[in-house]
């Protein structure tokens, strides 16, 4: 265990968590909507300090960042717990593990060091703070940071973007990129499929970006949820209200935890999904979960030569040089070197 950060007493012993937009008020031996904050003796307390559930070493493109060191290893790190309900999650064995399991926390004991230590010998150049939101295991993650950036190595969080704004301006210090995701654009899909709200998601992005983190969206489109044109147009429209350079993920659902009745996302909600994003004036627009469709390709919006050509995770060819078009001299943003 290790104190947490952002809290502060409220009335009758209680305390209230500043960490995420929930703001949780924790009554004394109770823990917040995350399951891995407790409330001890009126202090605030994070149970999953230095417990890790996995450690594994990803393309960074799995997160999915494609303007971020592309090609390289991101050493990627969870705890159990989450401060969203998703009724879609692909992780839900960890990420609802102490709602499961009456409050127990799993993990095996590594120190920030250890992890930084990994990562090195793993031979990665950035570290992925992700598999569940890391926010909730933020005590841990900004440790870890800290000590990565010392060995130059990058911290990257996968995310779903409901950090509170003190936590993200902290974070923001030792945090060289991030994925959000953005998963749908109306609040009933957040109530009703991941227990939270839009807006909250939505700020988050633009702040990232005003603090200069690099940022990526991802939207997972499910039908009958997220899929009608209009509100995919509205997701576009919105991350290039940020900026247009902000590359966009449109990714498929599959069927599985809790939501399961509805069917796979078929490959033209995927293929038009994109070309809403690029209707709308984003710069990179990218499909997921459909290799060799040329969705995957970084191609220079402003001349349209082939700059990096991936299938699924792999980087097949690179000729982008020094972060621009080697045949147009177009400025591709990104995190290159």
């Amino acid at each position: 265990m290790k104190k947490a950060l952002f809290w502060t007493k409220a009335k009758d012993e209680n305390i209230r968590c500043g960490l995420c937009n929930h703001h949780c008020v924790i009554p004394p031996g109770k823990r917040g909507i995350c399951g891995v904050r407790e409330n001890q003796d009126g202090e605030l307390y994070s149970l999953v300090y230095g417990r890790l559930i996995s450690q594994n070493a990803d393309p960074v493109e799995k997160k999915p960042l494609f303007h971020f060191l592309p090609g390289t290893v991101s050493f990627s790190i969870a705890t159990v717990g989450c401060n969203f309900r998703c009724r879609h999650c692909q992780n839900w064995q960890i990420s609802q593990y102490p709602h499961i399991y009456n409050g127990d926390i799993a993990g095996e004991t590594a120190t920030p060091a250890e992890v930084v230590s990994n990562a090195l010998a793993s031979g990665a150049r950035s570290i992925a703070y992700t598999y569940v939101e890391p926010t909730i295991f933020y005590e841990m993650a900004v440790d870890t940071a800290r000590l990565a950036h010392r060995e130059g190595i990058k911290n990257i969080f996968v995310s779903n973007g409901y950090m509170s704004p003190d936590a993200a301006r902290e974070l923001a210090s030792v945090l060289d990129g991030i994925n959000i995701d953005l998963k749908a654009f109306t609040d009933r899909f957040y109530k009703e499929i991941c227990g939270a709200r839009l807006q909250p998601v939505l700020d988050n992005i633009r702040l990232m970006h005003e603090l200069g983190v690099w940022v990526e969206v991802t939207t997972l489109v499910i039908p009958g949820w997220n899929d009608s044109e209009d509100e995919l147009r509205e997701i576009a429209r919105f991350v290039k209200s940020v900026s247009a350079s902000i590359p966009w993920h449109v990714s498929a659902f599959y069927p599985t935890y809790k939501l399961t009745d509805s069917p796979p996302t078929p490959a033209a909600t995927l293929i038009r999904a994109r070309e809403i994003g690029l209707e709308e004036g984003l710069r990179f627009v990218y499909q997921g979960n459909i290799p060799g469709s040329g969705g995957e390709n970084t191609t220079c919006p402003s001349c349209g030569t082939e700059l990096i050509k991936r299938h699924g995770y792999a980087i097949l060819g690179n000729v982008l040089a020094d972060g621009k078009c080697p045949n147009c001299g177009e400025v591709i943003q990104g995190v290159w070197q």
